[in-house]
């Protein structure tokens, strides 16, 4: 197991071109060092802290001695604070257990909080509608084609604050941000 030290020290010395390689590495499931799925959660984080956001990398929530949450990272940007879970299936799409996951988490957090998910392979039809479902706990859904969009752009804080518009104007929480602008 990689150790998390190991992993920021890793992910902090890429810069856009190297999210974007690492990407491709990623959708070719060829991420040597990382262990699985770790690659995918740091490529997150980095492309926001990359874009001006503050960030907490992954890390665990103890209550009373004992680990409760397992958070794939904090974003702070534009005005949001936002919860993250990155999911990297090798060939199925995400269910509702991440999305569940997300919601129970921001149960436990102020109000404003959004909740993230990121699939590299896409959600299920029930995991889309439990998204439509949890509001006001807002969780908003990325695909692969919108991450790499996003890191072809350089501009992942934007395309989130597009996206949370989406959500306040029309309720829309798997808004794709490739598709265009929402006024």
């Amino acid at each position: 197991m990689v150790a998390p030290q190991d992993c920021e020290r890793m992910i902090r010395s890429l810069g856009w071109d190297g999210l974007r390689a690492l990407w491709d590495n990623i959708e070719n499931r060829s991420t040597p060092g990382w262990d699985a799925g770790q690659a995918f959660e740091y490529l997150v984080i980095r492309a926001f802290q990359l874009d001006c956001a503050l960030v907490k990398w992954p890390y665990s929530v103890t209550l009373f001695d004992e680990v409760v949450e397992q958070i794939d990272g904090v974003v702070y940007c534009s005005g949001l604070s936002c919860l993250v879970e990155s999911k990297d299936f090798a060939d199925k799409t995400v269910d509702i257990a991440p999305i569940a996951k997300i919601r129970n988490q921001l149960l436990r957090r102020p109000a404003g909080t959004l909740g993230i998910v990121f699939s590299r392979t896409g959600f299920t039809n029930p995991a889309i509608n439990l998204s439509y479902f949890s509001l006001p706990q807002a969780i908003l859904l990325w695909n692969g084609p919108e991450i790499r969009y996003a890191l072809e752009r350089e501009k992942i804080c934007e395309l989130l604050t597009l996206k949370y518009r989406a959500c306040v104007k029309d309720g829309l929480p798997n808004y794709n941000v490739i598709e265009g602008d929402i006024q």
